[in-house]
């Protein structure tokens, strides 16, 4: 296994500060050894200091370490990649993140005791899933090294849900690190006052030229594919790898570059809508439907579904609540899955436009979809720079729009009706 920092590309700067911090963050074990457990308190604007004197061998605070993190960039940039990579490292028995130790291996393979990484599944991160997690935080470690709780899309807490959270940053349980994931620092991502607490990791968009070495390494695809792909996903890794991988991932970005060509007239615009929102709701249904079956299914047998002894039945018949729950969860993660694969898409089509805005002004950059180059300088001849440059804000201010509440199929109605127009 490499070394879990591996598979964070492009982001140099950020992984040698977090390889201080686990290496602070071992001193700090080995000082308190010797019957004494030092904890880490806020003090300032993301600093930290020891609760306790270490002696011997201590640790300055600046040397990286701390109680709470906050990894901010673009979608496809590593969040939820460092966040587990800084994990394992400060579950390393070396404290460097070697990746081959017990506790490296166990928390990238998401089985360690005592590292909980939340993926929420569905549009927003509840208040009782938070406390849950706030009163596990203060548990104290199995392995007596770190009791870590990495949370992706921090964005997506509850205001409710971002109050618990900030009373157990305030006051941190010892030997405890939250690591919290999130596009930017903005209060509309972050609270203030969880970001003043918080040490911040600012993560770029990789170049494409690190994502390809990447799946070219660890997925052994072939080098050509893998440039195109990195390309094509405008750094972003995940997405590199299923263009890479996917054949019916290629041809759902086939079908959304192929928009522009169809836009002309009114009823093509509202066609072209209506395909994109249910090729979105099918690439979704696709994701969610097995693990939704498997989920009530092992509900349902939980409960006594199947038994026949003594009492079973009526074990099943007042399950309802249960069952009905199951449902709202999974409604809540098919919506979000119905989003995501939107806007996959529609970083495709801003991607289209961007190649015409850049054709226009003759700027001497790679377009991003080299595959429809030339439909793009056909696009860029006509519209001009001005022109092409509306276009490309109307599909910015369509994921705009959808983030912020509005129905997707009025969101994207109205978008292709401004590409219509121009």
């Amino acid at each position: 296994m490499p070394d879990v920092f591996a598979d964070l590309v492009g982001q140099d700067e950020a992984v040698a500060e977090l390889r201080r911090a686990a290496a602070a963050a071992a001193a700090v074990l080995r000082a308190g050894a010797a019957d004494r457990a030092p904890a880490l308190i806020a003090v300032g604007d993301g600093d930290s200091a020891l609760a306790d004197e270490t002696g011997p061998g201590g640790v300055d605070p600046a040397a990286g370490m701390t109680h709470a993190w906050i990894f901010t960039g673009p979608p496809g940039s590593g969040r939820s990649v460092a966040a587990r990579a800084f994990a394992a490292a400060l579950q390393c028995v070396h404290g460097t993140g070697c990746g081959e130790c017990p506790g490296c291996r166990t928390t990238m393979g998401g089985t360690h005791a005592d590292v909980r990484l939340v993926v929420p599944e569905g549009l927003s991160i509840g208040v009782n899933e938070m406390r849950a997690l706030v009163l596990r935080a203060a548990t104290t470690p199995s392995g007596g090294r770190w009791q870590v709780v990495a949370i992706e899309d921090a964005d997506r807490l509850t205001e409710a849900a971002g109050n618990a959270l900030l009373k157990a940053i305030e006051e941190p349980p010892p030997r405890t690190v939250f690591l919290l994931c999130a596009p930017s620092t903005h209060p509309d991502d972050v609270s203030v006052t969880i970001r003043s607490r918080c040490r911040v990791v600012p993560l770029r968009q990789p170049p494409a030229t690190a994502v390809a070495e990447v799946l070219v390494r660890r997925d052994g695809i072939a080098p050509d594919v893998a440039q195109w792909a990195a390309a094509a996903a405008q750094g972003h890794v995940g997405r590199a790898r299923r263009l890479a991988r996917d054949p019916e991932a290629r041809k759902r970005r086939e079908a959304v570059l192929a928009v522009p060509r169809r836009l002309t007239g009114v009823g093509a615009a509202f066609d072209a809508a209506s395909a994109l929102i249910e090729a979105a709701e099918a690439e979704a249904e696709a994701s969610v439907t097995e693990a939704d079956a498997a989920e009530r299914a092992a509900l349902e047998t939980a409960l006594g579904a199947g038994g026949t002894g003594r009492g079973a039945s009526g074990a099943i018949r007042g399950a309802a609540g249960q069952l009905k729950e199951l449902e709202k969860r999974q409604k809540s993660r098919a919506t979000r899955a119905q989003r995501d694969a939107l806007d996959r898409a529609l970083v495709d089509l801003a991607g289209f436009y961007r190649d015409a805005l850049t054709m226009a002004l003759r700027a001497p950059v790679a377009p991003v979809h080299t595959d429809t180059a030339a439909l793009a300088g056909a696009g860029a001849q006509k519209w001009d720079a001005e022109g092409a440059l509306r276009r490309l804000e109307a599909v910015l201010a369509c994921r705009s729009a959808i983030e912020a509440n509005v129905k997707p199929r009025i969101a994207v109605e109205a978008m292709m009706l401004a590409l219509w127009k121009g």
